[in-house]
C-alpha cells in the first residue's frame, strides 16, 4: 500500500494524517506545539518520533509502509544553521530520502488550495502567506512576533494588552476590554499584570496568543477600539497576499484564487469577513475561496506530491469530505 504521511506543525499544536493514495485517511493525531524555538529541538523530535510510532502501531504498521512523508514546521528556514538539524527531525525513524521538511506555511497552502495554482495565507499563533503561480513561489511575513506576524493571535494580543495599558493610563477611553482583562488576570492593581505576563515566569509565545479571544469578546460586547485592531489586523493580512501576488508577477486583473486557514480565520470569527473586505477593496481581482482541506492533510497531499504521485480529482474529493479533528484510527 502506497500511504503518505503529512504533519503540520504550529505554535499551539501540532496536526498528523495518514492516507493512501486513493484519498483515504487512515489515521489523523493532534500534539502539542512544535515551534523549536520554544520547545527546544530534542522536544520537538520526541514529540514528532512518539506520536507518528502510535499512529503507525494502531494501523500494525512501520515506517517502512510510509512511501513519503512531509513534515511543515514553524520558524523553519529563518536561522539557515539550523536548518541541518531541522532536516534530520525524523532520523531514525525515516531515511531522508522519504521525506522532507519546510516551512508550515506550505501545509495551509497545499491543503487550503489542494495543490492548485493561488495564494493561501495562515492565521494562527503567527501569520505567513504562501503562493504558487506559473512555475513561480513567494512567500510574505512569518518573520515571527517580535517585528512581525501582523493580524495573527499572538499580534492581536499584544496589541490588545497594549490598549489595555492606554486605557488605564487615560490616554485611551476605558472600553470592555479593561474589566474583560483584569478578571482574566484575576488583578486588584492593574499593573500587576505586568507581572502576570512578564514573571517570573513569562508567558510563552502561545499563552500571549491564547490571549486574543479576549479582544474577540470586547469588540463583540461593542468596544470600538478594540474592533479597530481587527480591522488593523485584517488590511495586515491582506497586504501579505497583496505581496505575494506582486513577487509571483500576476497581472491585477487576473482573478487569482486567494484562501485561507488558521484558527483565527474561522467564518464566525471577526477577523475573515474584515479580510474579506479588505481583498475586495484593493483594486486587484482575486477569487477568495474557502480552504478544501486542512493543512495536515495538505502536507499528506504535497508529500504525494514529492513522491511524484499525483492523486486524482476523486481521490481529492475523498479527502475533502474527512475531517481532522477526530482521530480516523
Amino acid at each position: 500500500m502506497t500511504l503518505f504521511l503529512g504533519i503540520d506543525g504550529g505554535g499551539t499544536k501540532t496536526e498528523f494524517a495518514l492516507i493512501d493514495a486513493t484519498g483515504r485517511v487512515l489515521a489523523t493525531r493532534r500534539a502539542g506545539p512544535a515551534y523549536h524555538v520554544e520547545i527546544g529541538m530534542q522536544s520537538l523530535q520526541h514529540l514528532l518520533m512518539i506520536t507518528v510510532s502510535g499512529m503507525l502501531a494502531s494501523l500494525s504498521k512501520s515506517a517502512d509502509d510510509i512511501t513519503f512523508a512531509f513534515v511543515g514546521l514553524p520558524g523553519y528556514g529563518e536561522n539557515s544553521a539550523l536548518l541541518p538539524q531541522l532536516n534530520r527531525i525524523l532520523e531514525g525513524l525515516l531515511p531522508k530520502q522519504r521525506y522532507r521538511c519546510g516551512n508550515d506555511v506550505v501545509c495551509g497552502w497545499a491543503g487550503a488550495l489542494a495543490g492548485a495554482q493561488g495564494i493561501a495565507v495562515v492565521a494562527g499563533t503567527g501569520s505567513i502567506a504562501y503562493g504558487e503561480y506559473a512555475g513561480r513561489s513567494a512567500r510574505a511575513g512569518g518573520w515571527g512576533e517580535l517585528f512581525s506576524d501582523e493580524g495573527s493571535a499572538f499580534w492581536l494580543a499584544r496589541e490588545a494588552l497594549a490598549l489595555f495599558s492606554r486605557m488605564n493610563d487615560g490616554r485611551a477611553p476605558k472600553g470592555p476590554l479593561h474589566e474583560l482583562i483584569r478578571d482574566h488576570f484575576g488583578v486588584t492593581h492593574e499593573l500587576d499584570v505586568c507581572a502576570k505576563v512578564y514573571g517570573p515566569p513569562a508567558l510563552s509565545r502561545s499563552e500571549i496568543a491564547a490571549l486574543s479571544p479576549l479582544l474577540t469578546q470586547a469588540a463583540r460586547a461593542g468596544d470600538v477600539l478594540a474592533r479597530r485592531i481587527f480591522e488593523a489586523g485584517a488590511r495586515e493580512i491582506a497586504a501579505l497576499v497583496h505581496a505575494v501576488r506582486d513577487a509571483l508577477q500576476v497581472e491585477p486583473d487576473f482573478p487569482l484564487t486567494a484562501t485561507y486557514c488558521g484558527g483565527l480565520m474561522q467564518p464566525e470569527g471577526l477577523l475573515l469577513p474584515l479580510f474579506a473586505q479588505a481583498l475586495s477593496g484593493s483594486g486587484r481581482n482575486y477569487d477568495l475561496r474557502p480552504p478544501r482541506l486542512t493543512p495536515a492533510l495538505g502536507a499528506a497531499v504535497f508529500a504525494a506530491t514529492l513522491a511524484t504521485t499525483v492523486l486524482g480529482a476523486d481521490a481529492l474529493e475523498r479527502l475533502q469530505k474527512n475531517d481532522i479533528g477526530e482521530d480516523a484510527q
